[in-house]
């Protein structure tokens, strides 16, 4: 994986990470669902009068949306505002980058090397650690849930490598325009619609700056940026880049929510890195996607988002 590239999925993971502090701080004043909906009406609007339609069909436009929107982000929202420390999440999330590699192997037919599933192992070794040790931080369905959110993200990433799209900011912002109406019509069976229309109109200008965020920047930068790079390379050699993302996690939720960072933590995160140098530094094998390389006059070639295998497999 080139330097530009791991530093892109570097800047990512910390984008997510300071995420959860901001989910944290938007739940103050929105309820779960309505927050998550709001964040991906900001990622659609006004992006989608502007962008083409992604290139990928339908039904993986759909499919995306729902599990990214509704499946990730509204159960991880929800076990947040049920109790799921923000930093504690942030490293839970994680097991997705295990479940990722397993399900591109079943369904894409990708193979990692014997380097790269040990660098996962190993990760997820450190966030059992962190879950087990820090786990009493959280509540069970806290717990539960953010679980949840992690297998639906690895599905999300999947979904992305087997669409075959070309255009990942087209995919992003088109399918942003799914969770929001499922997410409102749950928020207005659990809390009236009234409520909802309500907190809607009331937001405060902390709820307001929120919403940016994880909208714009965790949103359309980070999923953009993510998305991007799963087309040029494998899952399994992105995914565990977001094992990076509890150490950017806890170090903002310690330092902006005073959330307690134990000496069991810090050994975790040592663990997750080591597994994550692993992971980079391993070449792939035969049969996985491969990173681009420059052409034969320097340029920064890229091989386009969606020019994978599997994608040539389907469409010939």
């Amino acid at each position: 994986m080139r330097f530009p590239h791991r530093m892109q999925a570097v800047l990512v993971a910390a984008l997510w990470g300071v995420n959860f502090v901001v989910i944290e701080v938007g739940l103050r004043d929105l309820s779960p669902l309505v927050l998550t909906a709001l964040r991906f009406v900001a990622a659609a609007l006004p992006l989608v009068f502007l962008v083409p339609r992604p290139t990928a069909r339908l039904r993986y436009v759909l499919g995306y949306g729902l599990i990214l929107g509704v499946f990730k982000f509204g159960v991880l929202f929800v076990a947040i505002d049920a109790g799921m420390p923000p930093g504690l999440a942030s490293l839970v999330l994680q097991t997705q980058a295990l479940v990722s590699v397993m399900l591109a192997t079943a369904v894409l037919g990708e193979r990692p090397s014997t380097t790269q599933l040990a660098g996962v192992l190993t990760g997820s070794a450190g966030i059992a650690l962190l879950a087990f040790g820090a786990g009493g931080h959280a509540t069970a369905i806290g717990f539960a849930l953010t679980l949840a959110a992690a297998g639906s993200w690895a599905v999300a990433n999947v979904v992305v490598r087997a669409s075959g799209e070309t255009r990942p900011l087209s995919l992003l912002v088109w399918s942003s325009l799914v969770p929001p109406i499922p997410l409102l019509g749950l928020a207005g069976v659990v809390d009236g619609p009234r409520a909802v229309l309500d907190t809607i109109t009331g937001m405060s200008w902390t709820a307001v700056l929120a919403v940016g965020y994880v909208g714009y920047l965790s949103t359309l930068v980070g999923w953009g940026i993510w998305n991007r790079l799963i087309g040029i390379y494998s899952v399994a050699r992105v995914a565990p880049f977001s094992l990076l993302v509890p150490i950017f996690g806890l170090a903002a939720a310690g330092l902006l929510l005073d959330e307690p960072i134990t000496r069991t933590e810090i050994a975790a995160g040592v663990i997750v890195l080591v597994g994550l140098a692993l992971v980079v530094r391993a070449p792939g094998r035969r049969g996985a996607a491969s990173a681009p390389t420059p052409d034969p006059a320097g340029s920064d070639h890229q091989v386009p988002f969606g020019t994978t295998r599997y994608a040539e497999r389907r469409s010939g």
